[in-house]
């Protein structure tokens, strides 16, 4: 016998909700860091975004060309903010980082609902993709995280500040308003964690963060 509609409906919205966790980091990148992110994606080559997800049309960003020295620089700067960075790497308890890519929205441009991609070609094997982190460098419009239109949920980032979530959470980056000639610059990385369960990962980060308040 099928459950009630209401039961239901309530259980596949809990499911949801489960999955916009975000966690937001402020300070994330000092102010020398974020001219110097700013500086770089003046003068770095950019390529077109769809180079990383060649199936999703409503991908319409720029990406650093990886074979820059530019980007290069850019990576490693986001590379070393994430390592030094404690409540990161608790939240994430990375195993391995994928290479972080500068990226760039200019007016009109946006990338539509997707999902992350699980793995990442490497190495040896594959790289796991557990978590997204974004490093915002500009102040960008409100976006979308989390399950998106599904439930509305929406976190707002700003400059300096690092947004962590599970690669389960649907994205969507809307575009700006054609009055706003600003250009959004991020920076995003994918991380393979240490505890690939996200519902246990999120668990102990929590835990951690009582026993830190306990002192």
């Amino acid at each position: 016998m099928p459950y009630p509609t209401r039961f239901s409906t309530r259980l596949r919205h809990s499911a949801l909700v489960y999955f916009t966790r975000v966690l937001l980091i402020d300070n994330f990148l000092t102010a020398a860091e974020i001219q110097s992110l700013r500086e770089i994606a003046a003068q770095a080559k950019f390529v077109d975004g769809r180079l990383t997800n060649p199936h999703n049309t409503s991908k319409n960003n720029v990406i650093a060309d990886a074979t820059d020295p530019l980007a290069q620089k850019a990576s490693q700067l986001a590379l070393a903010a994430l390592q030094r960075n404690e409540q990161a790497r608790n939240f994430v308890a990375p195993q391995r980082v994928a290479l972080p890519t500068l990226c760039r929205y200019g007016v009109g441009m946006t990338y539509g609902p997707h999902v992350d991609t699980a793995f990442l070609p490497g190495g040896q094997q594959p790289m796991r993709c557990d978590v997204s982190c974004t490093l915002f460098i500009s102040d960008p419009q409100p976006m979308r995280a989390g399950t998106g239109r599904l439930s509305g949920f929406r976190k707002h980032a700003h400059q300096g500040q690092a947004r962590a979530s599970g690669v389960l959470s649907l994205h969507h980056r809307p575009s700006g308003h054609a009055r706003d000639r600003r250009r959004t610059i991020g920076v995003i990385t994918f991380v393979e964690s240490q505890i690939p369960d996200q519902l246990q990962r999120d668990l102990l980060y929590t835990l951690s963060e009582v026993r830190s308040l306990e002192g």
